[in-house]
């Protein structure tokens, strides 16, 4: 088990790493749109590559950052069902929810996204947009997204078996959810008033 939690660690600090690099280009997408949109108004004139552009960049921090949000903690639950169950229900929930859940859907939609790829790569898929964008390096995020995430999902399994068996302390035990931060945040604002 230790190999595999050394192996946890590297996925993690890897997940970790891209995630916050890739998130920065939330900030391209937005200087974009907003050039965009001066351009338009002001000139009256646009692209659509430079529309499709937005898209690619916004798909890409979505795709490839959901490992990193698997990797925080920070992924959809229904916190208000979860925070009422004891641990061990909520372990056993992350692992059936891991095994027969997140991992078979990344195992799908990268067996369907490689030929979706490939298909688009081999024609050299253009948009369907007068000016547009390839198609092909927006569709190869679907397996590289999924793949990434299938990484992830594995690593957050081996700790939660982990966890479970004692090993190592849940590493989401003293993490704040983001209700909770979200709370604390609105009671000082009222106190500071």
């Amino acid at each position: 088990m230790q190999a595999l939690l050394k192996l946890s660690q590297g996925i993690d600090a890897f997940t970790r790493w891209t995630g916050k690099r890739i998130a920065w280009l939330i900030v391209l997408a937005v200087i974009i749109s907003a050039v965009n949109a001066i351009v338009r108004k002001t000139f009256d004139t646009s692209s659509n590559s430079w529309l499709e552009l937005q898209w690619v960049l916004f798909s890409i921090v979505f795709l490839l950052c959901s490992p990193w949000t698997l990797l925080d903690n920070e992924h959809i639950r229904i916190d208000i069902v979860s925070n009422t169950l004891p641990k061990k229900a909520r372990n056993i929930i992350d692992v059936v929810g891991h095994v027969f859940f997140l991992m078979p859907i990344c195992i799908v939609m990268i067996i369907t996204g490689v030929p979706f790829f490939l298909r688009s790569f081999q024609i050299n898929e253009q948009s369907g947009n007068a000016g547009g964008l390839p198609q092909w390096p927006a569709k190869s995020l679907i397996m590289i997204g999924f793949a990434l995430l299938l990484v992830q999902g594995i690593s957050e399994l081996i700790k939660r078996i982990a966890v479970m068996r004692g090993l190592i302390p849940d590493p989401h035990d003293s993490q704040v959810s983001a209700l909770e931060a979200e709370v604390e945040h609105l009671v000082e604002a009222i106190e500071k008033k």
